[in-house]
């Protein structure tokens, strides 16, 4: 055999090794498998839109019903704080928004709530925002699951504790106490987009 010949051959054999930390995504049930990678405030915004209009097209075009897809959205980044609660948000917007360059597009300062969750997206902000009247809770009840990265909430924490003299293991604690449902800490969001990949999800760049 040539030695191009061999390296296809290896190539075809090759099976990624799976640690058990990922086994996670095969518990998501579903007959259809779709990742969204998010990495900007926008991006997540967008997530949230496709993520239902994924769920709404999948229901009228193949009569599959929701709970019986696996959809999973990764908050890492900048997007990674769209993933903490109202109440981690009303506590420590000001840092969260200067890290992450988010405004409330009502008031034009930092946000005191989380923007995509539905508490204030009943207060009206319709096309203000990229998830256009979509909310995180409506898609969270609808069986989407939130990948949230590690590194980037602790570097979060980092910042927060140099802002209000706090402890920074203890606010990283605070802020994993205060995920949104159907959300799980990552240690990377980079590596959960590639091992997604590997359990066979479709990859979705939203930006």
């Amino acid at each position: 055999m040539s030695e191009s010949a061999t390296r296809l051959a290896d190539a075809a054999a090759w099976q990624p090794v799976q640690h058990a930390a990922d086994n996670w995504l095969d518990e998501v049930p579903g007959t259809h498998r779709v990742f969204f990678d998010t990495f900007t405030p926008e991006g997540f915004g967008d997530a949230v839109f496709y993520a239902n209009n994924y769920l709404d097209a999948s229901e009228r075009s193949d009569g599959i019903d929701a709970a019986s897809l696996a959809v999973v959205i990764c908050a890492r980044h900048h997007s990674t704080a769209f993933a903490y609660s109202d109440a981690v948000w009303a506590k420590y917007g000001l840092p969260l928004a200067e890290r992450d360059h988010v405004t409330d597009p009502k008031t034009s300062k930092p946000p005191v709530v989380n923007l995509y969750q539905a508490s204030y997206q009943a207060s009206g902000y319709g096309t203000l925002l990229r998830n256009n009247g979509v909310t995180l809770d409506t898609i969270l009840k609808r069986g989407v699951r939130l990948a949230v990265c590690q590194l980037a909430t602790r570097a979060r924490s980092a910042l927060i504790a140099r802002q209000t003299g706090g402890k920074a293991d203890e606010i990283y604690q605070e802020l994993v106490s205060n995920l949104v449902p159907n959300a799980r800490i990552v240690p990377a969001g980079i590596v959960a987009v590639s091992r997604a990949q590997e359990r066979g999800y479709t990859f979705v760049c939203a930006g």
